[in-house]
């Protein structure tokens, strides 16, 4: 696909289970083991594997091949040899993790471990305005949330970085099969960071969400429209969006006392 100018994309599923057999091989074969028995060549292995992705020149015919190793870690362990040699390789790294899994943070990502050294190179200019603090702040939050079990007086500072944090973690939360488009990312992420959402009950966020994006569809459809053009988002489009987030909270707030008092005539 890629020497014939289209793009294809790889996932090795997974590169720690081909390298335990390459080194089982390798021990019967009686090679010399080296760290954690690997033997020697197995970095070579994988970076020969790995770098056949890449984008061609246009006189090549552009194509374009992109790789997803995938790496098990042992206790989430990410300084192991397998693990580092694919690090080194790589574009960067998304650190999943299980206890984020199973206290139902869906993706699980660590966003302490994760990594990118594309950055903002590989984002559109609105994103990068939108969310340069987010990974900060949610890091910052996981951090906190974990102190903050021993302590029981905490100041007005650390109880909004709480409260933003967690807001922030379950508007990322994002359900099987229900994929946003980079615009709607921005809107809900611009609504997050900015603190519209401080006053929304976490277990309401990403139903205020999915309203929010609602609303923008139907009445504000301009600014999804201009974001995916422009990649921007102008002065004149965020005051837009400020406009819809206050419209999309006051008819959550009535939306949700409607459903209450429904509930209570149930």
């Amino acid at each position: 696909f890629r020497d014939n100018g289209m793009h294809g994309l790889i996932v090795y599923d997974d590169l720690s289970k081909q390298a335990v057999a390459y080194r089982q091989m390798s021990l019967l074969l009686r090679r010399p083991p080296g760290r954690e028995a690997y033997p020697g060549d197995v970095f070579y292995i994988h970076s020969r594997l790995l770098e056949r992705a890449a984008k061609l020149s246009d006189e090549l015919g552009g194509g374009s091949l992109t790789a997803l190793p995938i790496i098990e870690t042992q206790g989430g362990d990410v300084s192991a040899y397998i693990p580092t040699n694919v690090i080194s390789i790589t574009d960067g790294q998304i650190f999943l993790e299980t206890d984020l899994f199973n206290s139902g943070i869906r993706p699980a990502i660590n966003v302490g471990l994760s990594v990118s050294r594309v950055g903002g190179s590989a984002q559109v200019k609105a994103m990068k305005k939108v969310a340069g603090t987010l990974r900060l702040d949610l890091a910052q939050y996981r951090e906190m949330a974990a102190f903050s079990q021993f302590a029981s007086d905490l100041d007005a500072s650390t109880r909004k970085l709480l409260s933003r944090g967690e807001r922030l973690t379950e508007l990322l939360k994002q359900k099987q099969y229900a994929p946003l488009s980079a615009a709607q990312q921005i809107c809900s992420i611009y609504a997050g960071t900015k603190g519209y959402m401080d006053e929304i009950a976490p277990a309401n966020i990403q139903a205020f969400e999915a309203h929010l994006l609602e609303i923008i569809g139907a009445s504000h459809a301009s600014i999804i429209e201009n974001i995916s053009n422009s990649g921007k988002l102008s002065d004149e489009d965020e005051a837009e969006l400020i406009g819809a987030i206050e419209a999309a909270k006051n008819s959550f707030g009535e939306e949700t006392s409607n459903v209450r008092e429904l509930n209570a005539v149930a």
